[in-house]
């Protein structure tokens, strides 16, 4: 994991699978950056739907396979899911998912 680069890019490799906060989840942490800005790899297991929270910051999730769902919909491969800071939700997989999800602070003037 590591922070945004000054300039330029780099490469990461998909090395550093830890577990999640929640039984049956597994994260590969890409960026982590103390301004606000998050990119993970996450691998949940099927199971229920989580506790009822809300983030500071976007959160934007793309289902890469398997299945996700939230009190709104259900989603999979190739779905989007985009939420403002302060949406309350809480999710879950029936047969469970890997999925990329991206945190990014909301920039001021913005909303």
């Amino acid at each position: 994991m590591t922070t945004l680069p000054i300039s330029g890019s780099i490469k990461m490799t998909g090395d550093g699978w830890k577990p999640g906060k929640r039984s049956g989840e597994t994260n590969l942490a890409l960026i982590d950056d103390p301004r606000g800005y998050r990119t993970m790899v996450t691998k949940i297991a099927p199971g229920p739907l989580g506790e009822m929270h809300a983030h500071d910051e976007i959160e934007q999730i793309y289902v890469i396979e398997g299945d996700f769902f939230d009190d709104d919909a259900s989603y999979g491969p190739g779905d989007f899911v985009l939420r403002m800071p302060g949406a309350m939700h809480r999710a879950g997989s029936k047969n469970g998912c890997t999925m990329v999800i991206v945190y990014a602070p909301l920039v001021a003037g913005t909303a």
